[in-house]
């Protein structure tokens, strides 16, 4: 009987020990539960900035499209003469009147784009070139747009034009000349005519009249009274010059 009082007694409080560990057991169960279902505010906060900035970005909102400018003043600008430099039909409906600068890359690209709208309209378009050398960020514009002149003076413009767009990293005075030398020109009569600045006042004067029409920059083209400021595709040339034939 005394064996089966000690085994009694220690059955008892091995059943308390298991009920208190089952008991903390389940409580630790169900505490993880909560926490998993309910989560923490500071847990949901950056979720949800995330997910705001993943929207943001799935439909971000258009870049406007640039268009070209509507305040220029071409009456402000010399009339068009027989001693300009004219590309096309003398007397097409639609001008292109260029100020353009012989070192301005934007210029350069703007060259091939000019010669497709010739090309594309035929007779009813004229191009028409006159100088607005940016002096204070291209120090070698004046000089080629004199070259330019002084060429034109032995019938050659458009040739010592194209040149010098070609060979834009090179618009030296000594390349100039040799450039001259390059299309046949009287090459002591060009030196001297670039020398002494005998343009100058000219290229000078047709820079005063770009500022005063409202060109900022080059090129700037004017298609008639309308003025595109920049290198702009033939798209935009064509949805003009359609506008006014």
């Amino acid at each position: 009987m005394p064996d089966k009082k000690d085994f009694f007694d220690m059955s008892s409080k091995q059943s308390l020990v298991l009920g208190l560990g089952w008991g903390i057991a389940i409580v630790s169960v169900i505490g993880f539960v909560v926490l998993l279902a309910g989560g923490s505010p500071s847990n949901n906060a950056p979720a949800k900035n995330t997910n705001v900035a993943v929207n943001a970005n799935v439909n971000p909102t258009p870049t406007p499209t640039p268009t070209p400018e509507a305040s220029g003043d071409v009456s402000k600008t010399a009339p068009v003469t027989d001693s300009d430099h004219i590309k096309g039909n003398k007397n097409a409906k639609i001008t292109l009147l260029e100020y353009s600068d012989f070192q301005c890359p934007f210029c350069q690209r703007h060259v091939p784009t000019l010669e497709q709208v010739l090309e594309q309209y035929g007779d009813d378009v004229r191009l028409v070139y006159r100088h607005f050398p940016l002096n204070s960020i291209h120090p070698q514009a004046q000089k080629a747009a004199e070259a330019s002149e002084c060429a034109a003076e032995q019938g050659k413009f458009w040739e010592m034009h194209d040149l010098m767009f070609a060979n834009q990293s090179a618009l030296d005075v000594t390349s100039l000349k040799g450039y001259a030398k390059t299309l046949g020109l009287n090459q002591s009569q060009f030196d001297s005519c670039l020398d002494t600045g005998k343009f100058a006042g000219k290229v000078n004067q047709q820079a005063a009249e770009a500022q005063a029409a409202g060109i900022t920059g080059t090129p700037g083209t004017f298609v008639n009274d309308q003025l595109v400021k920049g290198a702009y595709p033939i798209a935009t040339f064509q949805q003009i010059i359609d506008s006014m034939l």
